[in-house]
């Protein structure tokens, strides 16, 4: 047994009109030590399901051979994981299976699911197809089918907001429910803003670098002061080659990052394309407020937001954000919680032999 599915200490039991407790797979193809929300997500994810005193085996890359994902290589596929993953799962004997990726390791789980006769739930993160068609061209319907065929037998069908839920049940999914998503802000809070001594207004943007980002709309705008992307990427060194005036750093430990949102005086999120954007509570938990297009993703998550400013004028939307309340910003972050939205995630788990 590897050291991802080492089991958590018992617990004294649920809260009054909690579920009780559960063995609970997570099989995910996204995985430490891949940075990124989905990530994120599921290691908060995992760490609260623990502390409600569920057991949770996490089935991931590390435990099978990989090969790097053509054009992401920091991504890594399981090679003919189906014998391994039904294996796992045949050990563990999970009382709720819960598949978080659409990718190797969760056709593998689906199929095993199916073949047993066993009930499991799913998770939409990442629009895919959006990201299909940017990088390749390849129209989203094909894209949009496949992944429809993958979800179309699962109990529940988790998605992050409203609008992706409408936009999914649109094009023909079923059962889907809400899992919203949470911010630690014991890391991420307001702190020293001195890290970052360039010129101000220091605008920052943090998060993977890659074409359906759409961090070169932020790059490419007139602003005034200094501009800052934290991330990796296979967008990178073109963007350092084409913006030799912005400012880059790598992928970092959350809490040197939180030190990042604390020098920034807006956090920039250019991307029209996440589901929700989990960096950006991050960033308002520091204080930092957001400059958004009015898309699925801030729209669901800061529209109502003080601390926000949403426009499909992005550079507007910027300087606009320099004259908003960083302590607005904050108090709209503290209204995330993991723990709540844990809660949610297990009431929508589904027993195996429903």
């Amino acid at each position: 047994m590897t050291a991802s599915m080492a089991r958590p200490a018992p617990s004294p039991g649920p809260e009054p009109g909690e579920a009780a407790a559960m063995r609970i797979a997570i099989v995910t193809d996204a995985w430490t030590p891949q940075v990124n929300g989905v990530v994120r997500t599921l290691t908060q994810t995992k760490g609260e399901l623990e502390r409600l005193g569920h057991a949770v085996d996490m089935i991931t890359p590390l435990d099978f051979r990989t090969l790097p994902c053509p054009t992401y290589p920091e991504i890594r596929l399981s090679v003919l994981p189906g014998r391994g993953v039904g294996r796992m799962l045949d050990d563990f004997r999970p009382e709720a299976v819960h598949i978080a990726t659409e990718g190797p390791l969760g056709w593998a789980a689906r199929g095993y699911c199916l073949a047993k006769g066993l009930g499991f739930t799913t998770a939409y993160h990442t629009r895919f197809p959006e990201y299909v068609r940017h990088r390749f061209g390849v129209p989203l319907a094909p894209t949009y089918a496949v992944l429809r065929r993958f979800h179309a037998p699962a109990s529940r069908v988790m998605v992050p907001t409203p609008t992706v839920k409408r936009d999914l049940e649109a094009r023909g999914f079923d059962r889907v429910v809400l899992w919203s998503r949470g911010v630690d802000t014991d890391i991420f809070r307001p702190g020293d803003r001195a890290l970052l001594a360039d010129a101000r207004p220091i605008f920052l943007y943090v998060g993977r670098v890659a074409v359906e980002k759409n961090v070169e709309a932020f790059l490419a705008l007139d602003l005034p002061g200094t501009k800052w992307v934290v991330g990796e990427g296979p967008q990178l060194d073109e963007l350092k080659s084409k913006y030799p005036n912005v400012r880059y750093a790598g992928v970092m430990p959350q809490a040197e990052l939180a030190r990042y949102y604390d020098s920034a005086d807006v956090f920039v999120f250019p991307s029209r394309t996440d589901t929700f954007g989990l960096v950006l509570l991050e960033a308002m938990a520091c204080g930092a407020p957001v400059a958004a297009y009015p898309v699925t993703g801030p729209i669901d998550v800061v529209a109502d937001a003080a601390g926000a400013a949403l426009d499909e004028d992005l550079r507007a939307a910027c300087l606009r954000a320099l004259t908003l309340s960083r302590q607005a910003a904050r108090d709209h972050a503290a209204r995330y919680s993991w723990s709540a939205c844990t809660r949610q995630f297990a009431g929508h788990l589904r027993p195996v032999n429903l």
